[in-house]
């Protein structure tokens, strides 16, 4: 029986740090049912309306991420709204820093961990400076600023690629792999009855997360004949961003099924053949996990070009292909209907995403905070 804990996790803005923490709360819960957790994130972002969906307790900060632009360019460009926004930040993290001392004095947490966002920084250097012991678990394979920052105060690094030891010199430095949310790919439900799919026909899985992206999405709006005259189907996820656009061009095709987003993952997972995405770490390491044939299509538009270098460490290791964003729409449906019909490149992918995959990092990083506190 493992002693009971009290354990705050803080970060959020994306799925790519939420869903590494519920991950973790769950496996906190279910060492002992009468372990507390809190989620700390920031009051305008995703995580005020997913983490609730999973009964867990969440307080927002009223804290933003600094705008990166030049000051010159705001002015002529963008305009007052935008370098307000940088205006308000001095006053955003006062606010932050205090509430984060009422919610540290108030809950008394036995540790702090920290995922990346706009709520973390403040609030794991607020716990520091406290002296309550902190942790980070970084996705990337390259470390963002935060993090590089909170790495000489925190007690655990918690990483997912062997590369980071370079940027985080430390002793204390654990390659435990993402957590992931629970995928059961053994599962008994049928996926073509639950996508109305073609079960003789090979499957492309399409995702580009859960706003979807543009140049993906292009990929296929491009290729319709191919996609009508071939012997595969597709499986799109447009992401909500995009999906009423696309719902009114009225696509009708045979070998097409479009969503906005998709709930059963595991399902999507099962049914796939080739499996295309956009590279974010959490994404990444679901698909090793699954260990299906990839193609991977990096995102431009990330800070400090992280999904490049996320997709550049799997393509190291030979566990997917790697197109650039503007090459998507010419590119990616060719080289899918190819690696289809590879059969000894899709088994080195396999292999190698298998090799890749840690479905245990939740568990170890739980097992290490628990020896720590």
């Amino acid at each position: 029986m493992y002693n009971k804990v009290k354990v705050i996790l803080c970060g959020g803005g994306t799925g790519g740090h939420i869903f590494p923490m519920i991950s973790v709360a769950d496996e906190i819960k279910k060492r002992n049912s009468k372990n507390e957790v809190l989620f700390v994130g920031s009051s305008d972002r995703m995580e005020m309306e997913i983490i609730p969906k999973y009964n867990y307790p969440i307080i927002g900060l009223w804290i933003s991420g600094i705008k990166r632009s030049s000051l010159l360019l705001n002015i002529l460009f963008v305009g007052v709204p935008f370098i307000l926004k940088n205006f308000l930040l001095p006053f955003k993290l006062l606010f932050s820093v205090i509430k984060s001392m009422y919610i540290l004095l108030k809950f008394k947490p036995d540790m702090v961990v920290g995922f990346g966002g706009y709520s973390s920084g403040p609030f794991l250097l607020t716990s520091y400076f406290l002296n309550f012991k902190t942790a980070i678990q970084e996705q990337n394979s390259f470390p963002g600023y935060t993090n590089r920052l909170l790495s000489k105060r925190v007690k655990l690094i918690f990483v997912a690629y062997n590369n980071l030891t370079k940027f985080f010199s430390q002793n204390n430095v654990f390659n435990y792999g993402n957590p992931i949310r629970k995928i059961d790919l053994n599962t008994n439900e049928d996926p073509y009855d639950y996508f109305k799919l073609d079960r003789n026909k090979k499957t492309i899985l399409v995702l580009g997360g859960s706003l979807g992206a543009k140049s993906i999405n292009d990929g296929i709006l491009n290729n319709l004949s191919l996609i009508r005259e071939s012997s595969f189907q597709v499986l799109w996820q447009t992401g909500g961003y995009y999906y009423d656009k696309i719902l009114s061009k009225k696509i009708k095709e045979k070998n097409l099924m479009v969503k906005s987003f998709i709930k059963r993952m595991d399902l999507a997972y099962k049914s796939a053949d080739v499996i295309i995405s956009r590279a974010g770490a959490i994404a990444i390491s679901e698909l090793s996990y699954v260990s299906k044939p990839l193609i991977l299509i990096p995102s431009p538009n990330v800070v400090d070009d992280h999904q490049r270098k996320n997709a550049n460490e799997i393509f190291r290791n030979e566990g997917c292909l790697l197109i650039e964003d503007q090459d998507a729409k010419d590119k990616m449906l060719k080289e899918a209907i190819n690696l289809l019909g590879d059969k000894n490149l899709k088994s080195k992918m396999k292999k190698a995403l298998s090799n890749l995959a840690r479905p245990d990092a939740a568990k170890d990083i739980v097992s290490k905070i628990y020896e720590e506190i």
